[in-house]
């Protein structure tokens, strides 16, 4: 799964690396991203801006946001298959600007933290479904899922799963609404593993409060 990443680039990056639109009133790195939280993406419906959605996808048809926080992964293997998804998949995809992402490994003692990033520290986009739902004011809230696939050579090493990361060429492909459902699932595949990093980083990241740069220095945990 993904349960936790990070965007901590600056305003202009992001314009410049996705071409869009990104409001400076709105925007702050985020140092420790967790579910529940509005954070940037770009959608199949607005391509050219950053908009912010809630992390926990809570699909339109849903009666409360009671169970967002299950639905902040889907994994790909199974999108075609589960109503919630399956019609996200035709017209309701996003990219979901990151530039790192954590982990947990566990060992018999605990589970250690890392982060996992692109080796030149460079952003990237993970693959993601998202959705519009109305509360009982009639308010509408934007939510995201991140779509996780299996681990490549690397993340295996400290999970059973990863985000599906996007090669900055297929970004908008992705939010085609001219590319099938059948197209689209064949992009939901491992981000290669020489192209990527990880390192140890403090148990600090545990607590999603913790959001701030020294959350991310490397430790040693030999």
């Amino acid at each position: 799964m993904c349960g936790r990443f990070m965007i901590t680039k600056k305003v202009d990056e992001i314009k410049v690396r996705f071409r869009v639109e990104l409001d400076h009133e709105k925007y702050k790195p985020v140092f420790n991203a967790a579910p529940g939280m509005q954070l940037p993406v770009i959608t199949s419906e607005n391509p050219t801006k950053v908009q912010f959605f809630y992390w926990g996808l809570i699909p339109f048809w849903a009666k409360s946001r009671d169970n967002s926080y299950k639905m902040i992964n889907a994994r790909g293997e199974s999108l075609t298959q589960k109503p919630a998804y399956r019609s996200l998949l035709k017209s309701k995809r996003c990219l979901v600007i990151a530039d790192g992402f954590f982990e947990w490994k566990k060992t018999e003692k605990q589970k250690n933290p890392y982060n996992i990033k692109l080796k030149d520290d460079s952003m990237f986009a993970f693959a993601g479904l998202c959705d519009s739902w109305k509360n009982e004011n009639n308010e509408t809230i934007n939510s995201f899922t991140i779509i996780t696939t299996s681990p490549n050579l690397l993340v295996s090493s400290i999970h059973d799963r990863m985000p599906v990361i996007l090669p900055q060429h297929s970004e908008q492909n992705w939010l085609s609404k001219s590319i099938s459902p059948d197209l689209a699932l064949k992009m939901l595949l491992p981000y290669p593993e020489y192209e990527m990093k990880a390192y140890a980083i403090s148990t600090l990241v545990n607590s999603s409060k913790n959001n701030f740069p020294e959350i991310l220095s490397a430790i040693d945990n030999d």
